[in-house]
């Protein structure tokens, strides 16, 4: 299955097979690097880590895997619930101290209010597909919820899960007709009033599914999760155990098909008791010793273990017994209970790898470096040999590209029965060590012939990025650097050692116009994906097709192209609609058979959408490119159906061009209108060339999602909105891109505002500035440098004080002390006596995200009170680094249309009036931020020498904004 999410969420690691699951207003393409394509198992309804794709041609910003979910922090586009408890009410005071929860206007509140569309996912067969039913965003009770906070994580210890999942309600059934239409839907039946649903997922034919229930019962056990499974041909549903008494344990992998008619299951230990009390008393000190002068340099992780308690906590709720459950209602218990992570059946079904962690834990990193086993088990439970047994791994260094030491990426080959293949590196994980090889991977059989020792399949200069598997003559190896942002594909040939590797793509990882797309995938009889051979009658090449965004200087222009293989040779047989629409490619659909396919069987699915029309989901089959319309999804806003859309060119002083994307209200006409109040929303991006950073990146014609915190909201309140503005920070050569941070943010803020001035759709007077997360470090730093731009600014979940964060920020590599000037130069909290323009500052009081600690709005909101500037700072109860209940976000949007109309709207001053001010000033802030360089880096400077000994100056961990 393959999920795919117009909003953004972040996405967590990808586990085993691969169907899909979509979102009405997703584009996403199924395009899938192997070594992160193990298992799209689960339509799960929460999402945890941050993954970043090893090749920026895949688009994984558009997909979430099915394992996944909707995180707190990635709420759905457009869905709320009526809540008759919040009012809303205009406002007149001064301050508005002390107010509760409020709603933003009608016009504002009716969008996000809208009921959410379903998510689809499509059946192993392709001949079904789930329509997913979702709910509205959650009430802030659920938030409130107890958790506990251990080893990087939030538990739900009441549901033994992640806290903060969302769910889906329901599950309808369509079959897919032969002409490709939809035929009538048969909802899942037999599950109790009011479920809760989660981590649905496809057995191997495609004849049943399972997925977890749960019931909002309070002071019940029945909150916790049970297994059950639905026939797809009846819809009928029943718990897969029979004793009541066995729940899922789901803190990590929780379920996995290892055939057709069995699972294994982690569940929760039946001789588990009640969770371990907290001493009343102590039994010492809190001690972290460095005796052996280790250099370990580690982000602000947020969550983690404190002390020998939490440790017992964290065994409690993690600890699984592994159970194989059978759809005739067979249980048996394998192995003993332990804090298994992943369990991952080979192709063939006769074995399952099975990943564990264990002590020693760690106070200073979260659970994904505790010291780690994998072991192989065959399919009925017994334990075959152990494969590794990783250390923990608190000293990886900050520098990108750097990792663990020893095997990973353990995965099975998904062309062979049972085969393994992992990548080692040389360089000791530290990406500042050069070597070469860098890495090599390494194949072996699951249980090989006595001293049999792994194969050496390939060796790398750069940091391995995963494989695509076709066969035994070829398979495509990913490598790339990120300081460099060279990638390379190479094609091998793994089952001839007389076939030499070759490079078939070397280029700029930044440089979207080069890049050709990625090989489409097929599903093979097991369950696994591999690269889609085609051929064409009479000929005898090889080749694949290749899923590409098309990024070209008029915008994205999707495509698939024919390979071959052997030569290079392309060959364009399918391209999205440059005039009116965005189409994309999401998935291959003929791939039931094994074996090339045949160019005149080729089917697959597509999405197709306007600026005005929402995304809608089509098959397109070959030879004559038939194409069927399989959804008809109602349009989420039709208040701003007609909204205006336009993607924009300009130049920045520097000659670097730069692209925005323009939106205006629907019906609104310059001459007749005149300008409006604008509103800017931005996050800077790091690139190594002009170049790369004047090139065009999406298109004109795709349709406008808005999430339930979208600046987009403010159309409806008549504003103009400048969307993703590029703001690059470019550093060429050797020169590192921060080291001109403040530089180059004003002047491409500079050349954003000067063009929708010059264009005349913003008054110049009226003209604000936003952004989340480093978009809100961005705005801070432009109220400070550039307050001749901007009338007000709105900055949510932001960082502004970098030598909190001094091992490291965002891709800032290196440490506070290796360069004191960059970090206090960027950090707007040094520059908190400049701000003079009103600045709303809001910030979760649980934001998890490493770097953004909820103190930094704190300490910036006093900073600039103490020197008298215009601001607000609005912290969010039980809130995390993005907003997800219904209470916090009408009120982020009430807070934040509050201070537009206040500060932007009834904006009467002249914003210009501060440019010769800010221009005359501009050389003795840098002496004055100099100097306190200097000072912090003890360079002199009695007074800032106390500070640093007083401990104004934390030796805090890189931020992962």
């Amino acid at each position: 299955m393959m999920r795919l999410y117009k909003v953004h969420h972040r996405l967590p690691h990808f586990s085993s097979s691969c169907c899909c699951l979509l979102h009405p207003f997703s584009l996403g393409n199924a395009r899938f690097p192997s070594s992160t394509l193990r298992s799209f198992r689960h339509l799960r309804t929460d999402s945890t880590n941050l993954f970043k794709p090893a090749m920026s041609a895949f688009r994984f910003n558009r997909l979430v895997p099915v394992n996944s979910s909707l995180a707190e922090d990635g709420s759905t586009a457009g869905n709320g619930s009526a809540n008759a408890s919040l009012t809303f009410a205009e406002d007149d005071d001064e301050s508005v101290i002390g107010v509760k929860y409020r709603v933003p206007p009608p016009e504002i509140r009716d969008i996000v209010d809208a009921p959410p569309l379903p998510a689809l996912s499509f059946s192993p067969l392709r001949d079904k597909i789930l329509f997913l039913k979702r709910r509205s965003l959650p009430p802030l009770a659920e938030l409130a919820r107890p958790e506990e906070k251990l080893a990087g994580l939030r538990i739900d210890g009441k549901c033994n899960t992640r806290s903060r999942m969302s769910f889906y309600t329901g599950i309808g059934i369509h079959p897919l007709m032969p002409d490709g239409s939809l035929g009538p839907e048969t909802e899942v039946s037999g599950l109790p009033d009011g479920v809760k649903i989660n981590f649905v997922t496809w057995s191997n034919d495609g004849k049943h599914l399972t997925f977890s229930v749960r019931f909002e019962e309070e002071e019940s056990s029945s909150s916790k999760l049970r297994v059950w499974v639905a026939d797809v041909e009846t819809g009928m549903a029943r718990p897969l155990f029979q004793s009541p008494d066995i729940y899922l344990n789901a803190v990590f992998d929780n379920y996995v098909w290892v055939d057709n008619s069995t699972l294994l299951v982690c569940t929760i230990p039946l001789s588990r008791g009640d969770p371990p009390k907290k001493p009343l008393v102590p039994s010492g000190p809190k001690i972290q010793s460095n005796e052996q002068k280790t250099i370990v340099q580690v982000r602000t992780f947020q969550d983690l273990l404190k002390d020998e308690y939490d440790e017992d906590l964290f065994d409690y709720y993690a600890t699984s017994q592994l159970v194989l459950a059978s759809l005739d209602g067979t249980v048996k218990e394998v192995g003993s209970p332990a804090v298994y992570t992943s369990l991952d059946p080979s192709p063939d079904e006769k074995y399952i790898l099975i990943s564990s962690i264990h002590r020693p834990y760690s106070f200073i990193v979260p659970c994904g470096r505790f010291p780690k086993k994998v072991d192989l088990w065959t399919a009925d439970g017994n334990f075959v040999r152990e494969l590794c047994d990783l250390p923990l791994a608190e000293d990886i260094p900050i520098a990108s590209n750097s990792v663990r030491s020893g095997m990973r990426s353990l995965n099975w080959r998904a062309d062979k029965p049972s085969t393994l293949y992992w990548a080692e590196t040389q360089d000791g994980g530290d990406a500042k060590v050069e070597v070469s090889p860098r890495d090599i991977v390494y194949t072996q059989p699951a249980e090989p012939q006595e001293g049999e020792e792994p194969e050496i399949l390939h060796k790398l200069d750069l940091r391995y990025g995963g494989i695509s598997w076709c066969d035994d003559s070829l398979a495509l190896v990913y490598e790339s650097w990120y300081k460099t942002r060279r990638t390379r594909t190479w094609v091998i040939s793994p089952g001839s050692k007389d076939v030499s590797p070759r490079i078939l793509f070397d280029r700029s990882s930044e440089d979207v116009y080069s890049d050709p797309g990625s090989p489409m995938l097929r599903r093979t009889s097991t369950g696994s994906y591999v690269i889609a051979k085609m051929r064409k009658e009479n000929d005898n090449a090889t080749y694949l097709l290749l899923n590409g965004n098309g990024a070209t200087p008029e915008g994205d222009i999707p495509f698939l192209d024919l390979l071959d293989i052997n030569t290079s040779s392309k060959e364009r047989i399918w391209e999205s609609d440059k005039e009116k629409y965005y189409e994309s490619v999401v998935a291959l659909l003929s791939d039931q058979k094994e074996g090339d396919i045949h160019i005149n069987d080729l089917k697959i699915l597509t999405s197709k959408e306007s600026k005005t029309e929402n995304t809608q989901y089509y098959i397109q089959s070959w030879p004559d490119k038939k194409l069927c319309q399989i959804t008809n999804f109602r349009h989420p806003y039709p208040q701003l159906a007609s909204l205006q859309k336009e993607m924009i060119r300009y130049e920045r002083k520097d000659g670097v061009r730069l692209t925005a994307t323009l939106y205006l209200p629907p019906g609104y006409d310059p001459l007749k209108d005149g300008p409006l109040p604008c509103l800017v929303w931005s996050y800077p991006g790091e690139f190594k060339s002009k170049d790369a950073a004047g090139q065009v990146r999406g298109s004109p014609n795709e349709f406008a999602g808005i999430g339930p915190t979208s600046a987009l909201l403010w159309l409806a309140r008549r504003f103009a909105i400048l969307s993703g503005p590029t703001i690059p920070i470019i550093g060429e050569g050797d020169e590192e891109a921060n080291d001109r941070y403040v530089e180059q943010l004003v002047a491409s803020a500079e050349a954003a505002v000067e063009e929708v001035i010059r264009r005349g759709v913003a008054h110049p007077n009226k003209i604000a500035v936003g952004g989340h997360s480093y978009g809100a470090f961005m705005t801070a730093n432009l109220l400070a440098h550039a307050p001749h731009l901007f009338c007000c600014g709105i900055a949510r979940s932001g960082a502004y004080n970098r030598t909190l964060t001094p091992f490291g920020f965002q891709n800032e590599d290196r440490t506070l002390w290796e360069a004191t000037n960059t970090y206090v130069e960027m950090s707007p909290f040094m520059s908190a006596n400049r701000i003079k323009k009103p600045i709303l500052l809001i910030h979760g009081e649980e934001d998890n995200n490493p770097g953004t600690l909820t103190m930094q709005s704190d300490r910036f909101f006093n900073a600039l009170k103490g020197h008298g500037a215009l601001c607000r700072l609005v912290i969010l109860p039980f809130e995390s680094h993005g907003y997800s209940a219904r209470e916090s976000i009408m009120h982020v949007l009430w807070e934040t249309d509050r201070w537009l109309q206040k500060h932007c709207v009834s904006n009467t001053s002249e914003v210009s009036a501060d440019i010769g001010k800010n221009k005359d000033g501009e050389g003795k802030e840098v002496t004055d931020i100099e100097n306190k360089a200097v000072a912090a880096s003890g360079g002199g400077g009695a007074e800032l020498a106390d500070d640093i000994e007083s401990g104004q100056f934390y030796s805090k961990t890189r931020s992962l904004m």
